[in-house]
């Protein structure tokens, strides 16, 4: 897997995380770790799927840091109840959530992702790498490479669902700029491909969020895929 793309600056208040695993040794070590971190702080602790969607009810987190298999409740199961509407709009703040697998390119990982995970993490990465990769999903990106993306995603969608309204009803520049997103370009390659400055192309990012309402641009991956668009 590919390391998750240059870490954005640090936020004024720290990125509150949760850990989810069932190996209580494991959450330890990565309790160190993240709490070693400047601007990141550990909030809480759950052993399994249902006690990671309480503990994040009651915490409202950033991040979510989520093992894929676990007992009563797995990863998979519990990103989806976490992402399910009637959460999404109690919370006061977006959530992210890190799928952590010992596979790579793993099927659980990808339904997860499908769910509202913004990407996945191997159980062996490196304290570096973890690091950048919660700055990264915080700030609304993912944390895999574009192409390993498609290639989860690639089997995901049996059949492809018709287009929508809302994406017809873009303009002809937000659809140049979601096609960019969906082929995983940065703001900055985006703005050179569409000839606009890179203000003009966050703008039109988000736009076609609120107007598909999608959550981050790892949806729109996601959104591309399930309706032949990417």
């Amino acid at each position: 897997m590919s390391s998750p793309p240059s870490a954005p600056s640090e936020p004024s208040e720290p990125i509150r995380v949760v850990l989810v695993d069932d190996q209580e040794l494991f959450r330890a070590g990565v309790a160190v770790i993240v709490d070693a971190q400047d601007g990141m702080s550990v909030v809480g602790q759950a052993a399994d799927g249902l006690e990671a969607v309480r503990l994040v009810d009651e915490l409202d987190p950033d991040v979510v840091l989520m093992d894929v298999r676990m007992p009563e409740m797995d990863g998979v199961e519990a990103t989806r109840q976490l992402f399910l509407p009637e959460r999404v709009a109690r919370r006061s703040r977006p959530l992210r959530v890190i799928v952590l697998t010992t596979f790579n390119l793993d099927d659980r990982a990808a339904t997860a992702i499908r769910y509202g995970a913004s990407g996945f993490l191997l159980k062996d990465t490196t304290p570096t790498l973890l690091r950048d990769a919660i700055r990264t999903v915080y700030a609304g990106n993912a944390v895999l490479a574009p192409q390993d993306l498609s290639t989860l995603l690639d089997g995901q969608f049996q059949a492809q669902a018709p287009v929508p309204p809302p994406y017809l009803a873009l303009t002809e520049k937000e659809r140049e700029v979601f096609a960019a997103v969906a082929r995983g370009l940065s703001n900055t390659e985006i703005a050179g491909l569409v000839f606009a400055s890179e203000s003009t192309v966050k703008t039109h990012v988000g736009a076609i969020l609120r107007k598909l309402a999608l959550r981050d641009r790892v949806q729109i991956v996601v959104f591309a895929h399930a309706h032949g668009l990417a």
